[in-house]
């Protein structure tokens, strides 16, 4: 089939400047793209060419500084002849507009956050998209769960693709490169003989990281020698910091010599920096879709504490492969799991072993490609009575022993 990945208008694929849409996309690309010929929509960036085929698929990337006028252009790039599908990732509210002159295309969408939220897209225009599209992918049963609440009539739609991480790029500590990586990286970080909690996140109060630091000002009275390492900046891509960030580093002077801000991390280091960990911490505060950096903490083979918010629990088992904290906005809660694992180091091994094995076992991106496009797998395009139709209201009338009713294939709803 011919498919058109349509990415937001934030960054671009690749993923130079981070993102984790981008980087889902990006991960897929080499397993979708032996069974399709893909193309993929994203921003223009100075470090990529604006139109490039690269192992067999093609980008084109768009200059535009808001997401009126990238969606815009996008539409104006599309016609009703190149593509049998139309993937859009995260933005509903687009599918309306980019199907307005394309009755012959199928179209699906990959949400990742609340994208159905009343505040993110007027009912009118969400009735618009789940009639249209032929299937909904979510990243979490949390996020599905939220649209089939709103609009019950997206119900059959919807399939949970849970997201994945590339295991053969995230070493664990017990591996040679893993130990390299840690030697390398306290060195630089002055961190010998120290014990690190990790947080990798992005500066932001929904985030929890001022949460994790108050955590830490009760560990190093048990534990004198743990230092908190932050990983991220404000925004992908730029080392920025605004009042939050200046808020968690004033927040920290108590506590200096055992706070560590790495400011932004280039998406392809980040990897190795999870060596640089003997515990992760995610911290929070919203209902998290289901954050990423959990796949990453998984496949690095690290014990994972998190909160049990939106989708983040959806992927671990209590005392198995994570420990989950419901009190998601009190510092004990934080502090008592982190003292319990510093505390108990054949625990804290064993957490992350089974992490590692969930990371393998279930959430590669080979997985993820698989699911991706599987509601339409089976369906020869070349079949259809227009090409590049897929719909479920077609294969309801296949199914049947009358004939086809064209007029009703193609009736106003799509």
């Amino acid at each position: 089939m011919k498919i058109a990945l349509i990415c937001t208008e934030k960054l671009p694929v690749p993923p130079v400047a981070g993102g984790a849409v981008q980087l889902y996309i990006s991960e897929t690309l080499p397993y979708i793209s032996k069974d399709h010929e893909i193309t993929v929509f994203s921003l223009s960036h100075p470090s990529l060419p604006n139109e490039e085929i690269l192992d067999g698929v093609r980008y084109i990337r768009v200059d535009a500084k808001t997401s009126s006028s990238y969606s815009k252009k996008i539409k104006d790039l599309l016609d009703d002849n190149t593509f049998d599908l139309i993937h859009v990732f995260n933005r509903p509210r687009w599918v309306p507009l980019l199907s307005e002159n394309l009755p012959n295309t199928g179209f699906s969408l990959s949400l990742h956050n609340e994208m159905f939220h009343p505040g993110k897209i007027p009912e009118s225009k969400a009735i618009q998209c789940i009639k249209r599209v032929e299937f909904i992918n979510t990243v979490s049963k949390f996020i599905a769960d939220g649209v089939k609440k709103l609009y019950p009539e997206a119900a059959d739609k919807l399939n949970v693709v849970y997201s994945g991480v590339n295991v053969e790029k995230y070493s664990t500590n017990w591996s040679s490169t893993g130990i390299a990586n840690k030697s390398i990286l306290k060195k630089q970080y002055n961190l010998l003989d120290k014990k690190v909690i990790l947080h990798v996140t992005r500066l932001s109060p929904k985030k929890g990281t001022h949460i994790v630091i108050s955590a830490m000002k009760k560990v190093v009275k048990t534990h004198p020698d743990a230092v908190l390492v932050i990983v991220g900046s404000k925004w992908y891509g730029k080392n920025e910091e605004d009042e939050y960030g200046t808020y968690c580093k004033n927040l920290c002077n108590d506590i200096s010599d055992n706070v560590i801000f790495t400011g932004f991390i280039p998406p392809s280091e980040i990897p190795q920096f999870y060596n640089l960990g003997d515990i992760f911490v995610c911290a929070s505060q919203w209902e998290e879709p289901l954050a990423r950096v959990h796949y990453e903490a998984m496949a690095a083979g690290l014990p994972i504490i998190t909160t049990d918010r939106g989708g983040n629990g959806e992927i671990f088992v209590q005392d198995v492969n994570g420990l989950l904290i419901k009190d998601y906005n009190n510092p004990d809660s934080f502090s008592h799991y982190i003292n319990y694992l510093l505390s108990r180091p054949n625990v804290a091994e064993e957490l992350g072993i089974n992490a590692r094995k969930s990371a393998v076992n279930n959430y590669t991106w080979q997985r993820v490609a698989n699911e991706i496009f599987a509601p339409i797998k089976n369906i020869d395009p070349s079949t259809f009575p227009n090409k590049g139709v897929i719909t479920n209201s077609f294969l309801d009338m296949e199914n049947r022993k009358e004939p086809l009713n064209y007029d009703d294939f193609f009736s106003s709803e799509f």
